[in-house]
């Protein structure tokens, strides 16, 4: 398990050292984190029968409906949060990254990785959105 979540570690840190920047002008940009999402989707819609983005569509899904609902005012985020789920949405959409999708299931593997870290990092705001979310519904 130690194994899992150094490595899991390591990768988000490489996450951030490539779109670090990225995500900080990007958070100040509601239209940009709105083509941003217009990405995920439609990369969930191209690869949504692989086996591995199967498994990442739900916690990508949630940083998704946090995002929106960040934006839109109605469940905000803390900032730290907020770059984070936003590091985790570049990072899928990205071709380019530790391992280019291009590669298949290898090629989702980091994508894998980085998401689950984020969303493990992050875990509290998820549940509290969650919980938000079903109230709000």
């Amino acid at each position: 398990m130690k194994v899992i979540k150094k490595n899991a570690t390591e990768m988000l840190d490489k996450a951030k050292s490539m779109f670090g920047k990225q995500v900080e002008n990007l958070a100040r940009q509601e239209e940009k984190v709105r083509a941003l999402i217009s990405g995920v989707g439609k990369k969930l819609v191209q690869f949504g029968h692989h086996p591995t983005v199967v498994k990442l569509v739900e916690p990508v899904s949630v940083f998704i409906r946090m995002t929106k609902a960040h934006f839109n005012g109605s469940h905000k985020m803390a900032g730290s949060t907020l770059g984070l789920v936003l590091l985790g949405l570049i990072y899928f959409v990205s071709p380019i990254d530790i391992v280019p999708d291009f590669l298949g299931f290898i090629g989702f593997a980091d994508d894998f990785s980085v998401v689950l870290a984020i969303y493990a990092k992050v875990k509290d705001e998820v549940e509290e959105f969650l919980e938000w979310e079903r109230t709000e519904i």
